[in-house]
C-alpha cells in the first residue's frame, strides 16, 4: 500500500499523501464502507474520482481512523467524530489528508500550463509580485491555486471568492512556506500556508 509521503507540521498536525497505484477493486475490496460512503463511491461516473475516494479512506487507516469515523456537514466539509480537524484532497494519482487540533485545509493540483488561462479568475493582488515570463510562473500560480483552495476549505462559507478574499504573500517555491490572510466582511484573518512539489503535483496546506 503506497503511502507516499508523512509530514508532521507540528506536534498537533500531520500531513498523510497517498501515491494511487491500485486498481479500483484492489483498493474496495478490503474496505468496510458505511452505506452512504458506498452510495457516493458507486454513484462516481470516473474511476479517477473512485480510486481517489477510496484511497482517502486507506489514509484514514493511516492516521487510525475508519470510514465510520468520517462525516460531512451541510457545506460538504468532512469532520471526524472525535473533534479533531481534517481536510481531504484528491487529484489524478495522489490523495491527501491533513489532521490537526487547530483548523486545516488542504488541496492537490496537477501542475497545468491551463492554470495560467484561468489566472485573472482568481488571482488579483498576487499579480504584484507574479511575471508571464518567469519560467516557475505555472508552478507559482499552481500554488497560489493550492493555498487559496485550502483556505475555502478549512473557511467552509459560501460566498467567498478566491479573488476577493484570500491573498497569498509573495514566496520563492524553494520557501516552503508563506503566509495567506483572508479578508472577509470586514475582519481580516492570517494563516500559515506550506507547499511543496512531487512528480509534477503540488501539495498546499494551510493550518489555523
Amino acid at each position: 500500500m503506497p503511502l507516499y509521503k508523512t509530514i508532521h507540521v507540528n506536534s498537533q498536525t500531520v500531513v498523510k499523501i497517498w501515491k494511487i497505484t491500485e486498481s479500483y477493486n484492489d483498493l474496495y475490496r478490503p474496505l468496510q464502507l458505511k452505506p452512504n460512503s458506498l452510495e457516493r463511491v458507486l454513484g462516481m461516473k470516473s474511476e479517477l474520482h473512485q480510486r481517489g475516494f477510496l484511497s482517502v479512506r486507506y489514509l484514514l487507516r493511516e492516521f487510525g481512523y475508519t470510514d465510520q469515523d468520517l462525516f460531512y456537514d451541510d457545506y460538504g466539509k468532512p469532520h471526524l467524530k472525535d473533534g479533531k480537524q481534517i481536510s481531504i484532497t484528491h487529484s489524478f494519482t495522489f490523495s491527501g489528508v491533513i489532521i490537526s487540533s487547530s483548523e486545516v485545509g488542504i488541496d492537490i493540483e496537477k501542475q497545468r500550463d491551463k492554470i495560467a488561462v484561468i489566472a485573472k479568475k482568481f488571482v488579483d493582488y498576487e499579480f504584484n509580485y507574479l511575471a508571464e515570463d518567469d519560467d516557475e510562473y505555472v508552478k507559482k500560480l499552481t500554488v497560489i491555486w493550492g493555498i487559496k483552495e485550502s483556505l475555502y476549505k478549512l473557511f467552509a462559507t459560501p460566498g467567498m471568492l478566491f479573488k476577493a478574499h484570500f491573498l497569498v504573500i509573495p514566496f520563492m517555491l524553494d520557501d516552503g512556506e508563506t503566509v495567506a490572510w483572508i479578508d472577509y466582511k470586514n475582519k481580516k484573518y492570517r494563516y500559515n500556508s506550506h507547499f511543496l512539489e512531487f512528480e509534477g503535483f503540488t501539495c498546499a496546506y494551510v493550518v489555523a
